[in-house]
């Protein structure tokens, strides 16, 4: 299959990358780096960059970004950082990438824990992560028969340990090959408007 990975190169788009080559043929794209570059606020750089990558088996994406900090705290431009990049990001991949599989291929979105365990600091990142859930069980139904669409939700991974461990107390890493199965059942699999969860906060 050929599949474009929208953050191919961070901390779980490496890992994914690592392990699909290996059968795949891969576009990774990246804000500054990778075969092709994108801003996933922006539909027009999300246009611009399917009319350069074109068709493709699957489209995966690991990236989206969302303002952590204390509720309180919170302005109406934090929360719209989110909203752009995370959500309104992963649906604009969605209805423009559409159009650009291949018969029968399939998108995957990324979220995490927060949508349905969120900590403190997370009430933009956990608003986003859960409206993504909600659009892709609903976006799902009506793209049956055209493609499929699911999203993996991870909990805190092996690799992120350094940077996050202090936010997720009590909460067992997710080992990394285990990240990627996620991913791998997605494209890979049959299922959609599936949320693939992978947890493990007891």
């Amino acid at each position: 299959m050929k599949i474009l990975i929208i953050g191919g190169n961070g901390t779980i788009g490496k890992k994914v990358s690592q392990h699909l080559v290996k059968k795949h043929e891969l576009v990774i794209a990246g804000r500054s780096s990778g075969d092709v570059q994108v801003e996933i606020a922006q539909s027009q750089s999300i246009k611009a960059m399917f009319e350069a990558v074109g068709k493709v088996d699957a489209i995966v994406s690991i990236a989206g970004e969302a303002k952590w900090g204390a509720f309180s705290d919170l302005s109406e431009d934090d929360y719209h950082i989110g909203l752009n990049s995370k959500l309104m990001g992963q649906v604009n991949f969605t209805r423009i990438g559409k159009d650009y599989l291949t018969e029968g291929g399939s998108i995957t979105l990324s979220t995490g824990i927060l949508a349905d365990h969120p900590v403190a600091m997370t009430a933009s990142a956990a608003m986003v992560n859960g409206g993504v859930h909600s659009f892709v069980k609903a976006a799902a139904l009506e793209l049956m028969g055209t493609c499929r669409l699911n999203v993996v939700s991870l909990g805190l991974v092996e690799d992120s340990v350094e940077k996050y461990e202090a936010y997720f107390p009590g909460h067992n890493p997710i080992p990394m090959w285990k990240a990627v199965n996620c991913y791998v059942k997605s494209i890979e699999g049959h299922e959609t408007g599936q949320i693939i969860r992978m947890y493990d906060n007891q």
